[in-house]
């Protein structure tokens, strides 16, 4: 039997879908042998500890969150059947170098710089640090791979137009720095002090995280 939708329905029903409920990523779960070592591991390279919780024998839940992340990681006991250390995945961060010196400072194994784009893969950082082509790997104790990519601009569509943020303090103040020398150079061209710097420097930080055309 066919059926009828009421125009008025119908027309709630392509609103909503317009809408695009927002789905945000949360948590991923990583495959561990030893709870106790890989907690060791997290808390050794800066990770925060939001929760470890184990309400029986047969269950145990950690879950990490990287610094300026907004999603965590979840490992433990009675989590996941996939095995311990085939998981990967990426880590952002607005300076490889610093990000690698700080987990060698910690202790960990980093890999030597690599990039990444349509010429290929080579030795090194990116010759001209491109956004998103700067790479390094490093692995936890039980092997789950994480590769550092450096991110100082976004590409277009990767961020929603009209919302930015910074997740941590460092974020902001890299994005500063970058809209002052990006300014510099305006008022070199321009020949004269921009009185308006602050209204330039809001477009260029906008402009720059949702990949629209910068300011000059």
């Amino acid at each position: 039997m066919a059926s009828l939708m009421h125009p008025n329905n119908a027309a709630t029903r392509d609103q909503n879908v317009a809408k695009k409920v927002d789905m945000k990523l949360e948590v991923v779960i990583i495959p561990v042998s030893d709870v106790d070592r890989a907690k060791e591991f997290y808390e050794r390279i800066g990770w925060r500890l939001n929760a470890d919780r184990s309400p029986s024998q047969d269950f145990r839940l950690v879950q990490f969150t990287p610094p300026g992340s907004w999603c965590s990681v979840h490992f433990g006991k009675g989590l996941t059947a996939a095995a311990p250390g085939s998981a990967k995945a990426f880590l952002i961060v607005p300076d490889i170098e610093a990000a690698r010196n700080q987990l060698v400072a910690a202790g960990v194994e980093v890999g030597e710089f690599f990039h990444d784009g349509p010429e290929g893969r080579g030795n090194g950082l990116h010759p001209e640090r491109l956004t998103y082509r700067s790479r390094a790997l490093f692995n936890d104790p039980d092997g789950n791979g994480w590769q550092l990519q450096e991110v100082t601009t976004r590409l277009p569509g990767r961020v929603e137009p009209g919302v930015t943020s910074f997740s941590s303090a460092s974020d902001l103040a890299s994005a500063f720095r970058r809209a002052e020398a990006a300014h510099g150079e305006h008022e070199k061209r321009t020949g004269q002090r921009d009185a308006n710097w602050p209204d330039w420097y809001a477009s260029y930080m906008v402009a720059e995280q949702s990949g629209e055309a910068l300011p000059r």
